[in-house]
C-alpha cells in the first residue's frame, strides 16, 4: 500500500487514472501535458482531493483526487 500524501509532497499525476476518470468525463479531457511530466507540490489537502500547485510558470493550482496522484521521484 502507497504511503499516504499529504501537504508539502511532491507528486504528479497519473495519465491513466486521470483521463479516465468521471472528472475527465465532465469536463475538457485535454489535459497539459505539465500534469504528467513536472513536479506539483500538495498546497492543501480535503477529505480524497488535493489542491496541486504544477510547474515553474504560472498555472492555476487544480483539485485532484489522492488516487490520481503519485509522489514525484
Amino acid at each position: 500500500m502507497a504511503a499516504k500524501l499529504k501537504r508539502g509532497d511532491l507528486v504528479r499525476a497519473v495519465r491513466e487514472k486521470l483521463e479516465n476518470s468521471l472528472e475527465a468525463q465532465a469536463s475538457d479531457s485535454r489535459f497539459p501535458p505539465y500534469l504528467f511530466e513536472t513536479r506539483g507540490e500538495i498546497l492543501e489537502t480535503r477529505d480524497d482531493y488535493a489542491l496541486v500547485k504544477f510547474g515553474r510558470v504560472p498555472t492555476p493550482s487544480i483539485w485532484l483526487r489522492l488516487d490520481q496522484l503519485e509522489k514525484f521521484e
